[in-house]
């Protein structure tokens, strides 16, 4: 089954074309508009394709209580102590933001789009005329969203972290069956921030290939290594959290990129884009005047007509004028049929 390239807004996702790289703002607007609209203009200036909102509202994703399995108790976790009610309250775009910002994005060159999490939200980004939706990691089993968001009729993105196999399959299946005919898979691991070790990019091709879609990374490490790496193995897409400065907070800079580091994200993934080129084995245009100086066979000391080549008189030297050095035994012993100065590159029609 092959891939086929997916259309969000102005830009085209696919294999031939460079890698489609999303800024997720997150909740690193700080519950502020003006510094939202400011991560849009950070966002544009930093070569992003597009800006990725979250469009909840923490009575949506959960209950509040704060108390036992709804207060986040890992001691690694950058967000220990929190309840989710809390955590997703501070991370909330508020929804009268979407349009200003959708707009910003649109005067910029860029696309805006958002992550659903339930049906009133896929109503109101569809009033938006979002051209994509998101599916997070989090909410890949949930089938009902992911058919929901497939009726659309829009390019549908689905995060595959914590997912086994068969749960990937089960979400492709449903978007598919609900008239997703745009879909792309991003590899994730689910961790904030991961850790390289876990990022299993490998798994980006055994994806395009077993479910014939296009494949990206929603990228959770520190820094651009991990994204550049999945480019190279074949990433259509990156998506990174983006926010204006980590010494401002934020409840996802931790592992967020400021504008020069995704500056950065945007040169080395098209670099590595640009590098995967087509499997060739004939020497590059560039490649030319180089080959002019590789090894050949080239007289070393002055001969006399009627003289054997040997060893000592012959040897395999740069530039590249005479014969490869693969025939320096055939021509062992053979004469040549002029006087020869030291310097003189051996062709055959130098020898008797």
């Amino acid at each position: 089954m092959s891939e086929s390239e997916i259309k969000i807004g102005a830009f085209t996702i696919g294999s031939t074309h460079p890698p489609f790289l999303v800024a997720e703002m997150s909740g690193n607007h700080n519950q502020s508009l003006e510094r939202a609209l400011a991560i849009v203009e950070a966002a544009a200036l930093s070569g992003a394709h597009a800006v990725k909102l979250q469009t909840y509202t923490a009575d949506s994703m959960t209950l509040d209580i704060d108390t036992g399995e709804f207060v986040i108790s890992d001691l690694n976790s950058i967000w220990h102590g929190e309840s989710l009610y809390q955590l997703y309250q501070k991370a909330a775009t508020p929804w009268e933001w979407h349009r200003p910002i959708f707009d910003r994005c649109r005067e910029l060159g860029m696309v805006a789009f958002s992550t659903a999490f339930d049906d009133r939200s896929v109503d109101f980004l569809e009033e938006l005329k979002t051209p994509a939706y998101k599916i997070a990691s989090f909410e890949n089993i949930d089938l009902p969203l992911i058919a929901r968001v497939a009726q659309t009729g829009k390019p549908v993105i689905i995060s595959t972290g914590m997912a086994s196999e068969d749960e990937i399959s089960e979400a492709v299946t449903t978007a598919r069956e609900n008239g997703c005919r745009q879909l792309i898979l991003l590899k994730c691991t689910s961790a904030y921030p991961a850790s390289p070790i876990e990022a299993n990019l490998r798994t980006i091709p055994h994806l395009r290939d077993k479910f014939g879609v296009q494949v990206g990374l929603s990228d959770h490490t520190l820094g651009v290594g991990t994204a550049v790496a999945a480019v190279a193995v074949g990433a259509s897409m990156v998506e990174k959290h983006f926010t204006l400065s980590r010494s401002e907070g934020g409840v996802d800079a931790a592992f967020s990129l400021e504008p020069g580091e995704f500056r950065s994200l945007v040169v080395e993934c098209n670099i590595a884009w640009q590098s995967l080129g087509t499997i060739s084995h004939t020497r590059s245009e560039s490649e030319e005047e180089s080959a002019r100086f590789r090894r050949s066979l080239y007289v070393v000391e002055d001969m006399k007509a009627g003289e054997a080549l040997n060893e000592k008189n012959m040897r395999a030297i740069r530039p590249g004028s005479g014969l490869p050095p693969k025939f320096h035994k055939k021509i062992i012993g053979k004469k040549v049929n002029k006087d020869v100065k030291r310097g003189t590159p051996i062709t055959w029609d130098l020898m008797e």
